[in-house]
């Protein structure tokens, strides 16, 4: 190769790379000239739709990316100069097309707003949103897709679409603001995140982090066609929330249209349910800390109302399966059924209604504004269920909260070898919530209704019935108890009485002074049967009639049970059946041996008032 045209070749190398060189170093002077303050605030009111202000001069960066550094940025409606910024940002950095500069124009594909505020409203559903834009490329290119969508709503052409560019938009440590009672309060803080949507017309995605009510959140949205989707069309939406207290998911599609629509999948779990409640500040706690709650579901949600289809609910890691329906409004409806294979009767009421004590505290004050937030009906079943230490099979029950009432019932449950039906219900009125529980407990094993009760003495171990019937005023658990009215009956055939040593229980009343029921409790005495009745009034039983009768004895009490001070005052006797005539005249029989029950519940003691009966 001749050396002129080497020489030739080597020159225009270097004046190309000599020409490359001033441009790049003219950039920032060309930029400082024609890309000025105004032209940059222009673009972006017309890129966003809102009137963006730019108090400090904008500063050219060539190196590594071409790009401009915005101070004191503001983004406001037009329609409203009094309002508030609808975005302050403390510096915009938006990456420029050199090229374009060049020719004088300003095409940017991403803006990065550092510690940014954005000031949001409260929407009438409870979310809190920026104000929509009145104009700009996103409002023309939405209204653009409102007609596509209006004119084929079921399937819109979607090579009509705007193709306009839109870019990426990312946000560092900025935080969300609102106005409440005429002060700016915080909503969110330590915002960080990105919008990705390259055109009008292709997908998009939002990621973001921040700190709500204290706790870390995390937020990712994507969609196939977000602009039908903000047209009011349908498109695909996939939705992920996840903090410490609960974690939500959702893979379906929706449409954003006066009517909105949902149907996909969704998933919710949360450690506790209560954390859940006192972190989204709902204003109802529920009565005790239960374990985990989690549900996945089909779901169909328009109108106001979400039908969850082939649900999968567990409670306290209880599996279960069922189908709910959900109105909102004033006061959101739930209604449905679940069937369970095995459920703790406890968890179930903690989630669902105010009806069970503080857990970890012991009794504590009834919240009953659960039911005036919400109404509830509730079917469920459950082949094996607990409530505390008793244990139930072939459950079926209710659940019912409505204008102030809250009732669970039990229709259909076995039990201690039998069949039980149960009711508790809280009545909220102006003087105060009223209390009724009822129990009806049929031919059960009285020993182990005792033992599941709390009651080993003098318990009738045999098949029998009991009913409970109690009503009052209740603030407290323990109040309810302290002050309620009604009855207790049972009614027991053959079996025994439990520990009691019948012959050892005369020995000591014959020698008279006091014993303790302790010291003759190491024997059973059969019977033939049994028979309680009992008035409650203010927490205090009245023993109207207690007998157990025997092949050779007739044991009896009367007398009054507290239930708040667990206190006894009773007198009885022991009779043989040919003196029972005799006693019930009120005569004292040659062969009758009667005594005095004092102390508590737990420590009961015998005083004898006569002798007479042999223990032989």
């Amino acid at each position: 190769m001749p050396s002129s045209m080497i020489r030739r070749g080597i020159w225009a190398i270097g004046a190309a790379v000599i020409v490359v060189a001033l441009v790049v170093a003219a950039l920032p002077l060309i930029a400082s000239t024609r890309i000025v303050r105004d032209r940059i605030a222009w673009e972006m009111s017309a890129w966003s739709g809102f009137r963006v202000a730019i108090d400090g001069s904008p500063r050219i960066e060539v190196w590594p990316t071409f790009r401009a550094i915005l101070t004191d940025v503001t983004l406001s409606q037009w329609t409203d100069t009094e309002a508030p910024p609808v975005v302050e940002a403390e510096r915009v950095e938006v990456d420029l097309s050199a090229m374009a500069a060049l020719r004088g124009d300003v095409v940017f594909s991403t803006a990065r707003l550092v510690r940014p505020t954005i000031r949001v409203q409260r929407t009438p559903a409870g979310l809190f949103l920026p104000a929509v834009p009145t104009g700009g490329r996103i409002t023309r290119s939405i209204d653009t897709a409102r007609g596509v969508v209006n004119a084929d709503p079921a399937k819109p052409d979607l090579d009509k679409l705007p193709t306009d560019t839109f870019g990426t938009v990312e946000f560092r440590d900025g935080r969300m603001v609102a106005s409440i009672g005429g002060k700016d309060v915080e909503i969110l803080s330590s915002l960080n995140g990105q919008a990705n949507w390259a055109a009008m017309n292709s997908n998009a995605t939002l990621s973001a982090t921040g700190i709500w009510r204290g706790e870390s959140v995390a937020l990712d949205v994507a969609s196939a066609r977000p602009l039908v989707l903000f047209a009011g069309g349908t498109a695909p939406l996939t939705l992920s929330f996840k903090a410490a207290p609960v974690t939500f998911s959702f893979d379906g599609t929706a449409s954003m249209s006066e009517n909105t629509y949902f149907d996909g999948q969704a998933k919710f779990s949360a450690p506790s349910l209560r954390r859940v409640l006192e972190w989204s500040q709902a204003g109802i706690a529920p009565g005790a800390a239960i374990g985990s709650v989690s549900i996945s579901s089909k779901i169909t949600a328009t109108g106001g109302r979400v039908k969850f289809d082939n649900t999968a609910i567990a409670l306290d890691n209880n599996p279960g399966m069922g189908a709910l329906d959900l109105s909102l409004g004033a006061q959101p409806v739930i209604s449905g059924t679940l069937a369970f294979d095995t459920l703790d009767l406890r968890s179930f009421l903690s989630a669902f209604t105010p009806l069970v004590p503080t857990g970890g505290a012991g009794p504590g004050e009834i919240d009953t504004s659960f039911a005036d937030k919400i109404n509830l009906d509730l079917r469920l079943s459950a082949a094996h269920a607990t409530a505390g230490p008793i244990q139930l099979a072939d459950v079926a029950a209710t659940a019912q909260v409505k204008d102030g009432l809250s009732v669970f019932d039990i229709s259909d449950a076995s039990a201690f070898g039998g069949n039980i039906q149960t009711s508790l219900r809280f009545d909220r009125k102006p003087e105060g919530s009223q209390v009724e529980i009822r129990l009806l407990a049929s031919d059960i094993d009285g020993g182990a209704f005792g033992t599941a009760a709390g009651m080993t003495r003098l318990v009738p171990v045999g098949t029998g019935t009991v009913s409970v019937i109690l009503k009052g005023p209740g603030r407290t658990w323990d109040s309810i108890f302290d002050n309620a009215d009604g009855s207790v009956s049972a009614t027991f055939g053959p079996g025994a009485l439990s520990k009691l040593n019948l012959p050892a229980f005369l020995k000591h009343t014959e020698q008279g002074g006091f014993f303790a029921l302790d010291d003759v409790s190491d024997g059973t005495l059969p019977i033939d049967g049994a028979e309680i009745k009992a008035t409650i009034s203010k927490g205090v039983a009245r023993i109207d009639k207690a007998e157990a009768n025997s092949a050779k004895y007739k044991i009896w009490l009367s007398g009054i049970a507290s239930y708040a001070g667990r206190g006894l005052a009773l007198s009885g006797g022991v009779i043989q059946p040919d003196q029972a005539a005799t006693q019930a005249n009120g005569q004292q029989g040659p062969n009758q041996s009667s005594f005095f029950v004092g102390g508590t519940w737990s420590t009961p003691f015998i005083s004898p008032i006569s002798r007479g009966v042999s223990g032989e």
